[in-house]
């Protein structure tokens, strides 16, 4: 019977006494026509099956190439080679699955991320992505883990919506309309009321406006679901498809807000280093060796373990819009001309590399910036009594940029429809969300973090198409 089968994590933390099991995975290597590296996903180490020699016959030892499915029961035994504690000598091998080697894309060499990205569909196999998918699974549990034991109520968003959260509209449409021919208003408009919903939709971009309303009923609510951009950026830090974790809290402020994002990310972080510290360390080894091959001025001061480390022993900076910009205005790499966006002055919106260097150079920890200018930000933020700046708050992270995005909501609600008018956003629209201002508002706030930005920043991978199963990017859509 299958499930009678052992995971070779499981194998390999047992002490070697003669006790039989039966294993199945997938061949990483058959040599000497007697030793057969065995893998199965749990864990990058593979278990070396010993095939003595006159025991299997040709025909069978044959089938015993690159990836094929192997099911073997033996005994384990204290290995006499070095490189394993064990061995495990076949009593009987099956073989599940045949793999043509010569056609098998994967050869047991070294091949880019470039062209892994190609073969996303086998790209799990090596060990790089094994360790990357099964920390990303270790931080996604973390997250439920970490808000269920603090009381508060998963919510899942719609993924179909008529509103534009961010005001961007960089959005995906959703319709049945035919494209060569969709029905028509007499001014030559596309007439949605014939469409499914009787409306246009489009793919959500966030789902925290349906989150408030969450979480003026429930107090504290969570959503962990796929968000979509239709932004044409071709970069390694952008996707058209990806994960938001979205809390929303009732009777938070701004400090409130950026005490529990802080919290939240040392406690996935921690989760994952105490639960996946065998991937970490083959990763951190990965980025090690990738960093030899920069220049020195480009190398993190940190190894990957290092800067984990550091993130859950040191506090956040925490400062200002304002005292941002001063820093970055003042600094050495401003005035030589370094950043490819030059620090104008007051209002301007930050890019990543403003960022970074805050971050990397500067103070040399995960960054929390607050009180933006109400002009670079959401309709939904709420207005400070300066007049001029709103409760946002962003955290920034080594080697990504902004990592968090968050702020306290705008809770009165003169103040709310004053500023949709200011931003041509049609109060009519979103009668159902200014209804929260209306009855019972409270104070309240909420953050989203990009759940792939996160997992980069835990498994040090430099490209965020490393780091999702199949990415969706510009004129990308495989698999």
């Amino acid at each position: 019977m299958f499930n009678k089968r052992t995971k070779i994590k499981e194998v390999l933390a047992q002490e070697p006494m003669s006790q039989e099991v039966t294993v199945m995975g997938w061949v990483r290597s058959f040599r000497n026509n007697q030793f057969i590296a065995l893998n199965d996903g749990s864990t990058n180490n593979n278990l070396q099956v010993v095939a003595q020699l006159g025991k299997f016959n040709d025909e069978l030892l044959k089938r015993i190439t690159i990836s094929a499915s192997l099911k073997v029961i033996g005994t384990l035994v204290p290995s006499l080679g070095k490189g394993q504690k064990m061995d495990l000598n076949a009593a009987t091998i099956e073989i599940l699955g045949d793999s043509d080697a010569e056609k098998y894309p994967l050869q047991p060499k070294k091949h880019s991320l470039e062209f892994l990205r190609e073969i996303a569909h086998l790209r799990f196999r090596t060990n790089t992505f094994g360790s990357v998918f099964r920390v990303r699974h270790s931080l996604a549990y973390a997250i439920h883990k970490f808000f269920n034991d603090k009381g508060f109520v998963y919510m899942h968003t719609p993924v179909i919506t008529a509103s534009d959260a961010e005001g961007a509209g960089e959005m995906f449409r959703v319709t049945t309309l035919p494209f060569d021919n969709p029905p028509r208003n007499e001014d030559g408009s596309i007439n949605f009321k014939e469409d499914f919903f009787g409306r246009s939709t489009n793919l959500t971009v966030s789902g925290q406006l349906e989150g408030e309303l969450g979480a003026t009923a429930f107090g504290d609510i969570y959503t962990f679901g796929p968000t979509f951009r239709a932004e044409n950026s071709n970069t390694a830090r952008h996707l058209a498809e990806f994960w938001m974790i979205e809390p929303e809290m009732a009777f938070y402020d701004l400090e409130d807000n950026m005490n529990l994002a802080e919290e939240f990310i040392r406690y996935i972080i921690k989760y994952a280093m105490d639960n996946n510290r065998e991937d970490l360390e083959f990763l951190a080894q990965r980025l090690a060796d990738e960093e030899k091959q920069l220049p020195q001025d480009k190398r993190a001061e940190m190894g990957l373990i290092e800067k984990l480390e550091f993130v859950l022993h040191n506090n956040f900076e925490r400062l200002t819009y304002t005292e941002a910009i001063d820093i970055l205005k003042e600094s050495n790499h401003n005035k030589k001309k370094k950043f490819q966006y030059p620090i104008t002055g007051w209002g301007m919106d930050l890019q990543s590399e403003h960022e970074r260097y805050l971050v990397e150079k500067h103070f040399k920890k995960p960054v929390i910036l607050s009180n933006y200018p109400r002009e670079i930000k959401a309709f939904y933020m709420r207005q400070n009594d300066d007049g001029k700046t709103v409760a946002a708050m962003d955290i920034l992270a080594p080697g990504i940029g902004e990592i968090v995005g968050g702020s306290q909501r705008e809770e009165r609600l003169e103040k709310l429809l004053a500023r949709m008018k200011e931003m041509n956003i049609p109060a009519e629209e979103l009668w159902w969300y200014l209804d929260t201002r209306r009855f019972g508002t409270v104070p309240h706030a909420g953050f989203g973090l990009g759940f792939e930005r996160m997992t980069q920043f835990v498994t040090g991978m430099t490209n965020i198409r490393d780091v999702i199963a199949f990415p969706r990017t510009p004129k990308s859509a495989e698999f």
